[in-house]
């Protein structure tokens, strides 16, 4: 039986091409514009996020743009529709927090059963030793250091001194507020007074590297650190120049960097007729250099402890000393300046180490004059024969691991950038008063050794393993240090303490705030006994002497 055709019906379109009308089953259907050039393939996508990737996010998008003919939208209005019941109910704030913490206890009890079952678990074929494994240990100490916040609870700093009843203070300054402050345009410095003489530098020490170390030696000499009131040449400088502010290099580089100190230091201004004297006490450890002072991970140790925070800070002390002699010539050969060291006895001039003292003066405007004692510790011929006035200073390597991390003697000789920028972290606020003091003393070169322990657990034996040398301003702008904010600082000091009567007054960094203090003391605070009998000694010699 021969199979039927049925003929298709054909709409005849006279004027064109095409069909004439629109089939039933496809009336009132939305007509979506499309190109020949758009691919196609795309499974259907009813919420638009399926490609995020950028790289496929465009692959099948249409020519004309994004296609709304066929999106679905809720044609009833729903205002008035409202949830009866929520499973997912907000807990109030004091129940998050229990439950936080439940989840945690639980999770450390499932940790602890998992370590018993390990150590349970010794004799069987699968346990693969991880309680002796020190990477396992070490990945263990790294977790719970995580664990605990990353770092451990920093220790309150102490007191510089012990803030006393009878103390009134007159001035609280935050370190965000004296960090805006900025005294641009001071002139240069005038030379007042040059004395003292220098060794010249050993430049052999240029060449010290890793595997060219050299032994850090003992050197017995004496270093003078002679206050402002009792250095005699300022004593002489009051009567024969108008200034009205005195101080040392090194009470001044505390006070212009005292917005990146962390520990506590005090210093103690004296007015006396309308003149400020910035002292340092007698028996403080303002001379003593700081360590790590500035790291995420002070030390914290206490007690006779090698790296105890005194301990550390007596060490580079030593350090520096030692180093600052080591790199001499010694050969008897010395620059001397106009006039000998006002500090040396005659008995004592080979145990003195060598120093030019050079005391100079600044206008800070406002009719405030400074006058302030600045040292060198060396000289060194350039190139062209001229003299270079150089500061010396060691920064040391106590415990890499303590340090962040940086191990001298691998990175040292090829990553110098890297240890230097390690210890511009740790010692933001000793290298800012080196390069301070160099700059108001107006070296020429600033010389860093890098000093580092023979062993990690011996604090008397030390190795050079390198020099390097700045320019004191260049090496400023390095470690974004600002002298208009540094001059700024100390102008904003000295204004305050100008409008104060004549008296005694102390500055002290707070221990544990970013901020220092200025206090009203009395005028026998921090004198000793001997100094209070000679000043009630002293009317009744007169009265003898009358008589």
């Amino acid at each position: 039986m021969a199979a039927k055709f049925l003929a298709p019906q054909i709409q005849d379109n006279p004027t064109g091409w095409g069909p004439c009308d629109v089939p039933d089953q496809f009336k009132d259907m939305p007509y979506q514009p499309f190109s020949k050039g758009d691919r196609l393939g795309k499974v259907s996508d009813w919420t638009g996020a399926t490609y995020q990737d950028r790289r496929y996010a465009i692959k099948y998008q249409s020519t004309f743009g994004s296609m709304q003919q066929y999106a679905y939208y809720h044609e009833e209005d729903e205002s008035t529709f409202q949830h009866v019941y929520k499973t997912n109910v907000p807990k109030p704030l004091y129940q998050r927090g229990r439950y936080m913490r439940n989840q945690r206890n639980l999770k450390n009890q499932r940790n602890q059963k998992g370590q018993q079952m390990q150590v349970l678990g010794k004799g069987n074929k699968r346990d693969f030793g991880f309680q002796n494994n020190k990477n396992w240990q070490k990945q263990q100490y790294q977790r719970n250091r995580w664990n605990r916040g990353g770092h451990p609870p920093i220790k309150n700093r102490d007191a510089s001194v012990t803030v006393r009843p009878e103390w009134k203070v007159i001035e609280e300054m935050d370190f965000p507020r004296l960090s805006k402050l900025s005294l641009p345009n001071v002139d240069d410095p005038k030379d007042l007074y040059l004395c003292g003489s220098l060794e010249y530098y050993d430049k052999a020490y240029d060449r010290v590297t890793v595997k060219n170390e050299k032994k850090l030696t003992r050197i017995n000499r004496i270093f003078h650190k002679v206050t402002t009131t009792d250095d005699p040449v300022i004593r002489q400088l009051t009567k024969t120049e108008d200034s009205n502010v005195y101080a040392t290099d090194a009470i001044l580089s505390t006070i212009m960097c005292c917005s990146r100190s962390s520990n506590s230091w005090d210093v103690v201004v004296q007015k006396i007729a309308g003149k400020l004297f910035f002292d340092k006490r007698d028996d403080s450890e303002f001379d003593l250099l700081t360590v790590s002072e500035t790291s995420s991970e002070p030390p914290q140790e206490e007690g006779n402890s090698l790296n105890s925070p005194r301990n550390l800070s007596l060490e580079a002390t030593f350090i520096n000393h030692n180093f600052s002699q080591q790199v001499l010539r010694n050969d008897g050969n010395r620059y001397k300046f106009e006039h000998d060291n006002p500090f040396l006895d005659e008995d004592e001039e080979d145990e003195v180490a060598p120093v030019g003292y050079r005391y100079r003066k600044w206008c800070l405007g406002n009719d405030i004059n400074l006058v302030a004692r600045t040292e060198h510790d060396s000289v060194q011929s350039a190139p062209n024969n001229e003299i270079q006035f150089i500061n010396i200073k060691a920064l040391n390597e106590w415990d890499s691991k303590f340090s962040g991390g940086v191990d001298w003697r691998q990175k040292l000789d090829t990553q110098r950038g890297a240890v230097l920028a390690n210890e511009l972290k740790n010692n933001a606020c000793k290298l800012a008063k080196w390069t301070v003091q160099a700059i108001l003393a107006g070296s020429d070169q600033i010389k860093f050794g890098y000093v580092s322990r023979v062993n990690v657990r011996d604090s008397t034996k030390h190795m050079i393993l390198g020099t390097q040398q700045f320019r004191p301003m260049e090496f400023a702008n390095q470690i974004n240090l600002s002298m208009d904010n540094a001059w700024g600082i100390l102008r904003c000091i000295i204004d305050i303490c100008m409008k104060l009567p004549d008296g005694k007054y102390l500055i002290m960094k707070d221990p544990n705030k970013a901020m220092i203090r200025l206090y009203d003391i009395p005028d026998n605070t921090f004198e000793s006994d001997e100094e209070e009998a000679e000043k009630q000694a002293e009317p009744e010699n007169k009265h003898e002497i009358v008589d």
